[in-house]
This record gives structure tokens, C-alpha cells and sequence, in this order.
């Protein structure tokens, strides 16, 4: 199945859209004009609600600093599945799977702190914030927390209905994909090759489990590690096949572990990218020369991310009509 375009607009009456209660109005085809994304979407229905997100992904980050990688990984990983539009957030049912449990989100987490930013928003504005606007935002003020640039993003997305869960790999590129592939892949959502560059830069902060990269330690280690980085990785995974539930990662950047900074360009210029999509970034001629003006410019390296996160958070998203607007993030809402 090919990627659907970039931007949604479908063609839809204003006047039913805000006749219609919110959390219900769902896939009508009627005529009139569907705004789609715009800056300040809800400064008329819930002028506070942007704040109360920000407040709330500071309150959370002040608690417990891990939150703000949760908020970065949850725009790629619910965006660029075929749309925007909170799939990710969804619990598994009888008869579909959750996007959470596969193997292509082993460690996502926090989710319950985006229902706790949810249910801060409901009690001002009941049914009128998105999950998926949420998800967004809270990416973006996410950022800020970790020293990254703030941008402005758009809203007015809706939320989905349906598990995505059967075609993550479809869209999903994995740490061990060829650079073809992963540069294919956001080609396919109009993401350039700066912006791929930029985009990986999110390996800047936090940290990967060891078992995501225990192939470039075990059985022999990789020669394309620097060895003074391989002592470091070996203490931290010791075990050839590490427990997936036991506490074994290493810090993407030992440098500035907490900080989304270019600091990841020049490790992984010098052979300290822990995944074989770091190396593969720095040694292909396609990406090379934006890993190295980025490693020189940090001003750049924000710039291009910038560009990236905007197009990433307008994929394909439901408005207007389309979908719903959930009541609980992990759940779709009952339609009598």
C-alpha cells in the first residue's frame, strides 16, 4: 500500500462540522470548506488549551526527565504511519492489535502521562482537544525541555479509529534498514535528505537498550566501532542475549545524554553511534555531507529539524469531520 499525499484536505461543511458534537461527527461527505490545519486551531473553543499542555509536559519533565524522549519517539512513531492521527495511542482489543505492543515500538513508554495532559485538557474544554493535537504538542514543547528549538506546529487533527499495527513495517524504517530504505521511506512523506539527517539527531538524548544493539558486540565486535566506545558498550551489556524487561541500555550520547544537541554528529563522525543507522548516516555518501555541516552548525542542525518535525506532523491527517475526537487516548469512543 502506498503512502497517502502529504497534506489531507477533504471537502466538508464548516456549519454541520461545528453542529456536530465533536467526539462523534465522523467521516460525513458534504460540501463547504474544511480549514485543515492552522496555527491556534482551538483559540476559540479552548483558548487555554495550549498552555495547559505546555504547563503540563514542564510539571512532568520537572518529575520524571524521561518523559520529554517519550514525547520526541511518539511523533515518528504515530506520523509517519500513513497519518497523523493518534493510532499509537491505542490499547489492543479482541480484535485488533495495539501499535505499542509490536516489536517496531519496543520502548516506547509514558503513555499514561499523556493521559494525564489529556484529562487536564478535558477539565477545561470537555471533547473539544484532539489526542492526536495533544501527541503533537506535547512533541513539540517536549522539545523545548530538552534544549531544542521550539516549533510552531499547526492543529486541527482528529483522531483514528483503527490500529495500524499490520503495517508498521511497512512504514516504520528499523535501526538495521539500509539508508535506501530509510531515506525512501520519508522521501514517501516529502521529507528530504537534510531532514532524514536532521531527524535522526533525536538520537542525541536518551538511550537504547541493549538489545537493539548487542549484534555489533556479540559474538565479535564490530571493527567500524571506535574501541574506546566499545569498552564502554560492553559494560553496559554484558550478556549476549540481554533480558528485553531487564534495565541494560546505554546512553545514545555520554556526552550531553539529556540535551538534543549536535553533539550526535560528532560522535557518530567518530564511530560512537550505537546503531547501525548512526553508522550508516555518517559513512553514506548521500548523508555525509549534512552529518558534517550539522555537526558544525548547531543552528543548522535545529533548522533543518525544524523543517522535518513540521512536515512529519502534517502527514495525512484526519480533519474537519473526519474521525473523532477521543474522550481517553487509549480508546475509541462508543458510537450509539
Amino acid at each position: 500500500m502506498g503512502s497517502k499525499s502529504l497534506f489531507f484536505f477533504a471537502i466538508l461543511s464548516i456549519s454541520l462540522a461545528f453542529s456536530l458534537p465533536p467526539a462523534f461527527a465522523e467521516n460525513e461527505e458534504i460540501t463547504g470548506t474544511d480549514p485543515g490545519l492552522v496555527m491556534n486551531f482551538y483559540k476559540d473553543s479552548c483558548p487555554q488549551a495550549e498552555d495547559i499542555i505546555k504547563e503540563q509536559v514542564k510539571l512532568l519533565y520537572k518529575r520524571h526527565k524521561n518523559t520529554a524522549f517519550s514525547w520526541l519517539r511518539n511523533i515518528f512513531h504515530d506520523c509517519a504511519v500513513q497519518s497523523c492521527d493518534a493510532s499509537l495511542l491505542l490499547d489492543s482489543t479482541r480484535r485488533s492489535l495495539s501499535e505499542k505492543e509490536t516489536d517496531r515500538s519496543f520502548g516506547l513508554r509514558n503513555f499514561r502521562y499523556l493521559d494525564t495532559i489529556k484529562e487536564a485538557v478535558e477539565r477545561e474544554c470537555p471533547g473539544v482537544v484532539s489526542c492526536s493535537d495533544i501527541l503533537v504538542l506535547s512533541a513539540r514543547d517536549g522539545i523545548v525541555s530538552l534544549g531544542g528549538p521550539y516549533i510552531p506546529l499547526k492543529t486541527g487533527r482528529r483522531d483514528g479509529r483503527k490500529s495500524r499495527a499490520e503495517m508498521l513495517e511497512e512504514y516504520l524504517p528499523d535501526h538495521n534498514e539500509s539508508m535506501s530504505v530509510v531515506l525512501d521511506r520519508f522521501s514517501a512523506i516529502g521529507i528530504n535528505t537534510p531532514g532524514v539527517v536532521a531527524l535522526l539527531g533525536a538520537h542525541s538524548v536518551g538511550r537504547t537498550h541493549c538489545v537493539k544493539l548487542v549484534h555489533r558486540l556479540y559474538p565479535e565486535v564490530d571493527p567500524e566501532l571506535n574501541l574506546d566506545h566499545v569498552e564502554h558498550m560492553l559494560h553496559k551489556c554484558p550478556d549476549a542475549i540481554p533480558d528485553p524487561k531487564a534495565v541494560q541500555y546505554v546512553r545514545n550520547d555520554r556526552g550531553t545524554p539529556m540535551v538534543l544537541d549536535n553533539n550526535y554528529y560528532r560522535n557518530i563522525l567518530d564511530n560512537k553511534g550505537l546503531l547501525i543507522v548512526d553508522h550508516q548516516l555518517a559513512t553514506d555518501k548521500r548523508t555525509k555531507p549534512y552529518v558534517k555541516k550539522m555537526a558544525k552548525s548547531q543552528d543548522y542542525f535545529f533548522k533543518e529539524f525544524g523543517r522535518a518535525i513540521t512536515i512529519l506532523s502534517e502527514n495525512n491527517p484526519l480533519t474537519g469531520t473526519k474521525g473523532e475526537i477521543r474522550k481517553q487516548c487509549s480508546v475509541v469512543n462508543k458510537h450509539n
